[in-house]
This record gives structure tokens, sequence and C-alpha cells, in this order.
């Protein structure tokens, strides 16, 4: 269940080059980044679809805020290129200024100026605009983020971390950005904060049809926010693709751990079925015959009076919602760990039956 430590990690099945589209907003290609002979960017090749949003996801050391910076403006690749719009703006053929990228970039701490008010802060890039016509922009802002116009009088430390964000982002929204990157905004806020705020300024984004980067480490923000998840390792693009995708068809075993919780056993690959600890379960291309590794999500793992597969309780972990179950299968000696809904049902020394829902990805051994 648990994967190898980080500084034994195999290296990213890296995705192809992905082609830029007629509809490609930002495209990168083979942009690397070396500080001193540290090479923190291995060659990225991303496509990201205008008005779409793009999650880059991946732990820390992999290059991720680096990335992020190079397509701001704030740091220039060693080798590559980086394109808005189709127009080069970093690589040989030049170099083209932060504040001239139309690009609106949100911070972690949201970075509001605390000697500003609200109003202040919101305003503080439309000092080209009429007074009277300022106010008003201010105002639609704030519509647009959902905060209350009455609060453009307060100071940041008069709000919630969920508002200093939805601040943050008006103050970014204002001089009409092409481009949206938010580097971990949502890390600092309570778990329920944390969802609710996300959701808030992903739809604020959609209706206003700016196309977005989110840097995060948390698997679960990436999958939830995005259409298009790209996971980095090692300077490197493991895997790129829907949401959906990513999670339950992951490119190499780091990739489907980091992804989230996963049942790993062994399993002997003949044609298109893996026979292993919990009978034989279907595999969509597997990628070798013979002796492989296989991968299934615990919900894909089900608690059924019916079920072929014995499985005896052995302890649990309650999360409110559902129950984290760790079950010996006896027949095999193997351990593994489902999710059910149902804490009472699973108490230590029960005996379960299981089956196994769907289909399983199956890895190379070794």
């Amino acid at each position: 269940m648990t994967g190898p430590s980080p500084s034994r990690l195999p290296a990213p099945a890296v995705s192809p080059a992905i082609d830029p589209s007629t509809d490609s907003h930002l495209f990168l290609e083979a942009v690397t980044k070396n500080f001193g002979s540290q090479a923190v960017l291995k060659g990225i090749d991303l496509s990201v679809t205008r008005g779409g949003t793009t999650a880059i996801v991946g732990p820390s050391g992999s290059g991720k805020t680096t990335l992020l910076r190079i397509i701001a403006g704030f740091e220039a690749p060693t080798t590559g290129r980086v394109s808005l719009s189709g127009e080069a703006v970093a690589g040989p053929d030049g170099w083209v200024p932060a504040h001239k990228r139309s690009i609106g970039y949100v911070a972690q701490d949201g970075a509001l100026f605390p000697h500003l008010t609200v109003g202040q802060n919101i305003a503080f890039s439309l000092g080209h605009i009429p007074r009277a016509r300022r106010k008003e922009r201010v105002a639609e802002l704030m519509t647009m983020v959902r905060l209350d116009p009455d609060y453009a009088k307060r100071r940041p430390h008069q709000l919630s971390g969920g508002q200093q964000q939805r601040v943050a982002l008006a103050r970014a929204l204002a001089h009409e950005p092409q481009l949206m990157l938010l580097d971990e905004p949502f890390s600092a806020l309570d778990a329920g904060l944390r969802v609710a705020t996300r959701r808030a300024i992903a739809e604020v984004l959609k209706e206003a049809g700016v196309t977005t980067i989110l840097v995060t480490h948390d698997q679960a923000e990436a999958l939830s926010f995005a259409d298009q998840v790209a996971i980095m390792r090692d300077g490197n693009l493991a895997q790129v693709g829907n949401p959906f995708v990513v999670y339950t068809r992951p490119a190499d075993r780091a990739t489907a751990e980091f992804l989230g919780d996963a049942v790993i056993l062994d399993a002997w690959m003949e044609g298109s079925l893996a026979t292993c600890a919990l009978g034989a379960i279907p595999v969509r291309r597997p990628p070798v015959q013979g002796e492989v590794v296989i991968m299934l999500r615990p919900e894909q793992i089900r608690i059924a009076e019916d079920g072929p597969i014995r499985g005896t309780v052995l302890d649990t972990v309650y999360f409110g919602p559902e129950t984290t179950v760790r079950l010996l299968l006896p027949d095999a000696g193997e351990t593994i760990s489902v999710r059910h809904w149902n804490a009472a049902i699973a108490r230590p020394g029960t005996e379960l039956r299981l089956r196994v829902v769907g289909e399983a990805v199956a890895f190379p051994k070794g």
C-alpha cells in the first residue's frame, strides 16, 4: 500500500509533447530551467486550452512553482519556448516582461497591502481610469467575486482568509487578464473554508472565461478544480490528462500512489485478465504478459454479502462519512484497505465478503 521513498522513485513516464491546437492559449515546448548545476525543469511540453482550467500538481521540490514563475515571466527558461496566443513570450525568439503578458497572479497568502483598504487594494492597477469609474469598477469586481461592495472600506485584517483570497482574485482580475495563475491560493485556509473558496473562485473564473492554471500539492484539489491535470515529478511531467483519466488510469505506479490511496497487488497477466489475491480482474490494455503489479482504488473493492472474496477486519480508521477498513485476505495472506460508509459492520475480527468492481491498471513488475 505504501510506495517507495521519494529518492527511490522510478523516472516518470514522461508524456509526449502535446501539439498546440487552434484553441491553445498557452503552449510550452521543451522548457528547461537550471539553477547553477541543478536541473529543476527537464523539458516540459504542455498545452492549455483557451478558457480551460489546468492544475499542476506534484510534491514539494518537483518544479511546479518554478514552472508557474516561468509562465508568469518572473523567471526565464534556460532553454525552450513559452507561447501565449501563438506568440512567443520567452525563448530564443525573445522575451516579453511579466507586466506585458496580460497575466493575473494570485499568491498563496494573497499578498494584499495591509495599509490599504479592500477597495484600494482592488483598485491598485486602475489608476489610469477616472476616479468615478474606478469606484464603479471596484464595486463590479467585488460583486463578481461574491463580496459585498460595502467591504471596500475595510482593511484586509478585518476579513476572513477566504474573503482575503477573493479580494486578491478581484485585484488580479482588475486589469482583465487573459490568463490567471493561482499559486497554492487555498493552502492556508481551514478545510471547510478551503472547499467553499475553491468552488467560488472556480465559478468566477469560468464565468469570466479566463484561462486558469492552478499550482497545488493537494491531489483532491487538483482533481476537483481543473478540467486538465498535469502531474509533476522530479522536474518532468509524469502524466497530463483529464482528472478522471489520470486518477483511474495513471501512467505509472508512482503517479498512481501520489494521486490517492491505491491497492497494489502482485499478479499474473494472461490476456486481459490479471490473477491476484482478489481473483481474476480485467485489465484495460495490459502493458506486458506474465508477472505484473496491478492497481485498484480502494473504492473499487466493495463489501458485499455475496462477494466471492473473504477478508478479516484488522482495524479501521473513521473519517465521518466513510471508514477505511484494513483487511487480511486469509486465502492469500495479503493485506488490503477498502472504504465503506458503515463503520458498524467493520469491527476488528469480523469476516466480510468482498467484490471487485471495474478494471485494474497493470504496471510491469520491477
